[in-house]
Formats: C-alpha cells, structure tokens, sequence
C-alpha cells in the first residue's frame, strides 16, 4: 500500500490509463476483427473502408503510447497485404515461420 500523497496519487494516475489503455487494445482488436470478418464476406470496398478505419484505430494506439509505432506498421503492413491479396484475388499470404533457437 501506498503511503505519501504522491505514492497515492500515481497509483490512481495508473489505475486511469490501465483501464484507458485497456480501452484502446479492445477498439483496436475489434476494428482488426471487423475487417477481417469484411475481407472473407463482404466486398472489396468495404473490406477498404474497414482497412481505413482500422488504419486510424491503430495509428491512435501508437501515438498515445498503448503499442510501439513498429508494431502499429508492422500490423497495418500485415493488414494491407490481406487487402491487395483479396483484391487481386489471391489467397493472403502465409506468416514466415520464425525459429525458437537463437
């Protein structure tokens, strides 16, 4: 347990941006989730403008902090290379296998 004010008062400036972060990740996955379910079912314009959107949901996570600015590029790369596969009509790229040993 906190004991000076200032103890006290950071762990309710944590408990504020946990739950403020938390809120960000969740937005994020469900914009993510949401163009996915547009890329299997729905139209290539739609499948854009979810991709759109879910470019805006994931560069705001990155600004404020909640993920580091290469995983939001990292994500939005991955994301759009599902876009051009299904606009070309190729099946999306696999994921490059990465090996346990260093």
């Amino acid at each position: 347990m906190a004991h000076s004010s200032s103890a006290r008062k950071r762990v309710r400036q944590n408990t504020k941006q946990r739950a403020l972060n938390r809120w960000r990740l969740r937005s994020m996955r469900d914009a993510i989730k949401d163009f996915d379910a547009k890329l299997a079912t729905g139209s290539a314009d739609e499948a854009k403008a979810a991709f759109v959107k879910v470019q805006k949901v994931i560069d705001r996570s990155a600004q404020h902090g909640t993920i580091h600015k290469n995983q939001a590029s990292r994500r939005k790369s991955r994301l759009n290379a599902k876009l051009v596969a299904k606009a070309s009509g190729k099946s999306a790229p696999a994921p490059a296998a990465r090996s346990k040993a260093k």
